[in-house]
């Protein structure tokens, strides 16, 4: 496929500097190494390199990407199936199911997407064949390292015995590539310094004791208003006791953490990336890897006890060259060596409102791919309903068996009522809330 007809497809207008950087330098069975902060780009960089080392459709397996996290895993999924069209691509992550994936396996996918953990077990299991896999990539390698992957990330690389090429990625410098990653000689990209990576953010502190620490949160957010922001805890406690306020607040919010159900954990990213609401708490878990953009503002209410920590939360904003606040929640006799003192202190009214309502809702839809249906389905079927316009619906996603929908939330209860027994491609499909 030609380059222009991808950044189409995934909206892009052109290669920001280090993609263009990647794609020029990349030599054609050699290891590779690309260094640049979160939220510059790497998964089409690499993405464009594995493009351009598939053979034609055949029924083996050619590529496997390791990732730190399932939530990554699909952002990969989400970015290849509009890069390598045609060529089959499937996940394999913790809390998935095992046997819906060794189905997929049966038809052999080009790009295989997984956690160490689930593929190493694949590989023992036997349900696909690591013997064709040409190339390897290991994305977030830094963030796996960190998680303690190594050892299932060195039982694959041992059990992969025709890799020709190996990627790795990493958004810190590391002193030493592991010799289990069997790289030798790579093309090194190293962007982490390039004055066009460093995000364009503005910190502010927020002093608060203890005991009006929420208070001062719950002014933040209202100040902030309607625009987009990720609150960071270092704990899920901190999290659900933040969500519980909101809750009494009746301001929309979703939670992103470790102790969740990985379906609540990805509606919960689907609905902040399709405007159904402003407000994400999380743990550190958000803070690296995760296709979030559009963030105006994050909210630290717990500070990380690193830098590199710090860092890669406020990556999560001023991604691709945009602007950022940063704000920071802390106790009168708090300090830490990475937050200057002299930073300026932010000023509230006596008196606020609360934020309006996010002007999206979402809908789920009991139809996906394995159906048949796509996204132009979709958009038809809402159109025939009475009353519902173009510019009603917003960002739409398709899964295997259900797609989601951003629609109006003026319009959400109306639209269910009026869809409630309608078929799309002659399949009666339930719409709900979600």
């Amino acid at each position: 496929m030609q380059l222009e007809a991808i950044l189409n497809k995934l909206g892009i207008s052109s290669l920001n500097e280090m993609q263009e950087k990647v794609v020029e330098s990349f030599q054609k069975d050699h290891d590779f190494i690309l260094l640049s902060p979160t939220g510059s780009g790497k998964t089409l960089a690499f993405s464009l390199l594995i493009l351009a080392q598939l053979k034609e459709i055949v029924r083996e397996v050619q590529v496997l990407i390791l990732v730190p996290t399932r939530e990554l895993a699909l952002q990969i999924e989400q970015v290849l199936r509009k890069v390598a069209t045609g060529h089959k691509v499937t996940c394999a992550y913790g809390g998935h199911s095992t046997r819906i994936e060794k189905n997929e396996f049966k038809d052999a996918p080009a790009i295989i997407i997984g956690t160490p953990g689930r593929i190493k077990q694949h590989i023992e299991e036997g349900n696909f064949d690591p013997t064709s896999i040409h190339t390897l990539v290991l994305d977030e390698f830094d963030k796996s390292l960190e998680l303690g992957f190594q050892h299932q990330m060195d039982f694959i690389i041992r059990h992969i015995p025709a890799i020709r090429s190996r990627i790795l990625t990493s958004a810190t410098m590391m002193d030493v590539i592991p010799p289990f990653t069997q790289i030798k000689e790579p093309i090194l990209v190293d962007f982490l310094n390039n004055s066009q990576n460093i995000p364009r953010i503005t910190i502010k502190k927020v002093v608060a004791p203890v005991q009006k620490k929420l208070e001062a949160l719950l002014k933040l957010i209202c100040k902030i208003g309607t625009k987009k922001m990720i609150i960071f805890c270092n704990h899920r406690d901190a999290v659900d006791h933040i969500s519980e306020l909101l809750d009494n607040r009746n301001i929309i919010h979703d939670t992103f953490h470790g102790g969740l159900e990985q379906q609540d954990r990805e509606l919960a990213l689907l609905k902040f990336r399709n405007h159904s609401n402003n407000v994400l708490i999380t743990t550190d878990l958000a803070a690296r890897g995760l296709d979030i953009p559009e963030v105006d503002a994050i909210i630290h209410y717990q500070l990380p006890h690193k830098e590199d920590g710090f860092i890669h939360r406020n990556g999560r904003t001023a991604r691709m060259q945009a602007k950022g606040d940063v704000y920071v929640i802390l106790k009168p006799e708090e300090a830490y060596p990475y937050i200057a003192e002299e930073i300026p202190e932010e000023e509230f009214p006596e008196y606020y409102d609360l934020p309006e309502n996010s002007p999206f809702a979402t809908l789920y839809i009991s139809a996906g791919r394995k159906d048949k249906v796509n996204k132009i389905d979709i958009v038809g079927f809402l159109l025939h309903l009475e009353g519902v316009e173009k510019d009603d619906i917003g960002i739409i996603e398709v899964k295997d068996k259900v797609a989601y929908v951003a629609v109006k939330r003026k319009l959400a209860s109306v639209i269910i009522n009026k869809a409630s027994g309608q078929k799309i491609k002659g399949r009666k499909v339930k719409i709900g809330r979600t």
